[in-house]
């Protein structure tokens, strides 16, 4: 499409010049950008490489680039014409400051791999990898191939009793508990031809099922000594850097595998070329921030949300429930987010890039889009590689007007694609607040690089943020999952993307992302419960992973204990210090269900909504009883059906007779005096 350099300069509010051949003939005109000081954003993609490439040649080149692709999000399509209030609003998302840096994770490697697998095939993958690793084999068994005359690394065997760790500390587990020690062997294949049971294999360790003791291996190996039967099992443990898994079932199951750990077929060696450059030291963001007092995982041996831990791929998050909270392990983390989304109480936090530093990027997006004259914005999240790959080829296939399955529209002139780390970092406090910002609908691209259960996180938040957006009458469809395999899905994928837009906001909002989930999603429900098209009282949400909601509580089994309160970590359920009353403030509540688990009396159960009457904010009396008065002193102490439960409980109980069950109906100071003042019972003093 041709683009209109005035009318894009008039969006950003600078004078753009247009340029065509910028990566060839141009070039010098890039270089003499570089060298202006300010910031240089080229509006396309494709010659990156030979960008930096310029930029480190060029002397006096100080300005930072970045790049954002027009091309194939936006002017090739059949909308491009159309396109030129969404270029606007990519141009000007991406002058937008780099994330600030976070904390950083480190790992340091010296190359120290362990291979394990069928001795055959383990030694023909150490080959492959050449002499740039300090292998270590692990034989699980001679395999088919059967082990090399010349052994050309140690060999370790036994039994693997446990592998854990990530790049730079696995630490192997294992039993040594076979006859042959691997250290002393020399393959002379003495005690094969020996054994009349064909016992040793070419991994050189004794099948215990087929020996039968005849012994005569210990005879032929008496020189160098190698097999003794005599050997006591012996835990063994050693720590590598890097692993290389050739079983057919791993060592790890998670659908994200630590760093440094690698499964391989044994068939494609690509893959053996991305261990070799593990080798030195390593960074990664700390991409969470985790406030324990908000966490709302456990209190007081009882465990109410777990929705971190069920959700993450790669087994980084565990329970500690005697400390009243979760571990998150930042070197096995991967970054995906996904536990900051269905964090309920906000105790889990994305840290790169930051939830507010997102919220500029999305109000960017939206605001310069509407500014330039376009309406209905829908914004697609995607992940920078895998989703911004599918993106490019369905504008490639617009632009040959050839799709995959037939014709392709490519991406519409209303869809925003905005790129992520990972698809499921942002949740539904967000995605409201880019309705509020004035979007249509928020779509989220999610291929086979996320994780299944992510897929089911994603779509049972948007159910709830529908869900809201329906009970206050924003009609249509605002939140929607597209999956795309490959290339082949893109058709179907742009059968989606042509959807009609949903109802928006009839004004934009101006508040900003906070830091605090809870926060932000408060603003984005009053923005949008102001500006409804219907006014109702209470909305019913989705029973499952609601952030929102009430109580239900039957005021015939609950004796008001309180002990609910002290398991409440939102500070949802409160008391009155000057009568027996239990006081909820729905707004708090973040239905994590302890207050539930706790309950002796089973009285307590979460009811999912959005409670839309002033009502949600205050502190609303849910239980109150009469006080129970002391027989001796009158004062008051616990709740009159709490006390008359007690009393009915234990007044079957031998040591609850006469006048030890009077002494119940005391408050503590009158139960003392009367133990002290009894003429009738014997003291410890008196013995």
């Amino acid at each position: 499409m041709p683009l209109d350099p005035k009318s894009l300069g008039a969006a950003l509010n600078e004078n753009l010049t247009l340029h065509s051949t910028l990566c060839r003939r141009e070039a010098g005109a890039f270089i003499k950008a570089l060298q202006s000081g300010e910031d240089v954003v080229v509006a396309c993609t494709q010659e990156k490489r030979l960008f930096a490439e310029l930029a480190e040649q060029s002397a006096g080149a100080v300005s930072p680039i970045r790049f954002v692709n027009i091309r194939e999000t936006g002017g090739w399509s059949k909308g491009a014409a159309l396109a030129s209030p969404k270029i606007a609003a990519l141009l000007a998302a991406a002058h937008l400051p780099e994330p600030e840096p976070v904390a950083t994770v480190t790992y340091k490697s010296a190359g120290r791999l362990l291979i394990i697998g069928p001795l055959g095939a383990a030694e023909r993958a150490a080959d492959l990898l050449g002499d740039d690793l300090d292998i270590t084999l692990f034989t699980q068994g001679a395999g088919d191939l059967g082990a090399m005359q010349e052994r050309r690394h140690p060999v370790l065997g036994g039994q693997i009793q446990s592998l854990a760790g990530w790049l730079g500390a696995f630490e192997l587990k294992w039993l040594r508990n076979n006859p042959i020690d691997l250290d002393l062997c020399t393959r002379c294949n003495a005690c094969l031809a020996a054994c009349p049971e064909d016992a040793i294999g070419f991994d050189y360790q004794i099948d215990a099922d087929l020996c039968k003791s005849h012994r005569a291996c210990v005879t032929v190996c008496k020189v160098a000594g190698a097999i003794d039967f005599r050997r006591q099992p012996e835990t063994s443990s050693e720590t590598f850097d890097l692993v290389l898994d050739l079983r057919a079932t791993p060592a790890f199951s998670q659908h994200a595998l630590p760093q440094g750990y690698l499964r391989w077929d044994g068939h494609d060696a690509k893959p053996l070329m991305h261990l070799r450059a593990l080798v030195g030291e390593f960074e990664k963001p700390k991409f969470f921030v985790y406030k324990q007092k908000l966490c709302a995982h456990s209190r007081n041996d009882k465990t109410g949300c777990h929705a971190c831990i069920d959700v993450c791929s790669a087994s980084a998050i565990s329970s500690e429930r005697d400390r009243q909270q979760i571990k998150v392990n930042p070197n096995l983390c991967v970054g995906c987010g996904t536990c900051t989304t269905v964090c309920p109480s906000g105790a889990l936090t994305y840290a790169y890039p930051r939830a507010s530093e997102q919220g500029v990027k999305i109000k960017t997006l939206l605001s310069t889009y509407a500014r330039s004259g376009g309406k209905n914005a829908a914004l697609l999240l995607h992940s920078q590689e895998g989703g911004a790959r599918l993106l490019g080829d369905l504008g490639r296939a617009a632009q040959l007007d050839r799709g995959t399955r037939g014709g392709t529209h490519g991406v519409p002139a209303r869809v925003m694609p905005m790129a992520l780390w990972h698809t499921s970092s942002l949740g539904l406090e967000v995605w409201l607040t880019a309705v509020a910002y004035g979007a249509s609908q928020v779509w989220v691209l999610m291929t086979d690089e996320e994780a299944p259960q992510y897929h089911e996180a994603i779509r049972s938040q948007m159910a709830v943020a529908q869900a809201i957006l329906a009970g206050l009458g924003y009609q249509g469809e605002h939140f929607r999952v597209l999956h795309a395999r490959d290339a082949r899905d893109l058709a179907a994928l742009d059968g989606d993307l042509q959807a009609a837009p949903a109802q928006c906001v009839s004004r934009s909002a101006s508040f900003a992302v906070q830091s605090d989930k809870r926060a932000t999603l408060e603003l984005a429900l009053d923005h949008l419960i102001e500006h409804a098209p219907v006014k109702a009282e209470v909305i019913a949400l989705p029973a499952y992973c609601s952030p929102l909601g009430a109580l239900k509580l039957d005021k015939d089994a609950c004796t008001l204990c309180l002990s609910c309160i002290n398991a409440c970590p939102a500070s949802a359920l409160q008391d009155n210090q000057e009568s027996p009353q239990l006081k909820f403030i729905e707004k708090n509540c973040v239905q994590c269900g302890l207050c539930v688990t706790t309950c002796p009396e089973k009285a307590l159960t979460l009811v999912p909504q959005l409670n839309l009457t002033p009502q949600r904010r205050e502190a609303v009396v849910i239980n109150e009883m009469k006080p129970y008065a002391c027989v001796r002193c009158s004062k008051p102490f616990g709740t009159l059906k709490a006390i008359e439960a007690m009393l009915g409980k234990l007044s079957g109980h031998s040591m609850f007779q006469g006048a030890a069950l009077e002494r119940l109906k005391m408050c503590g100071d009158c139960r003392v005096i009367d133990i002290y003042s009894a003429e009738n019972e014997t003291k410890i003093t008196d013995l």
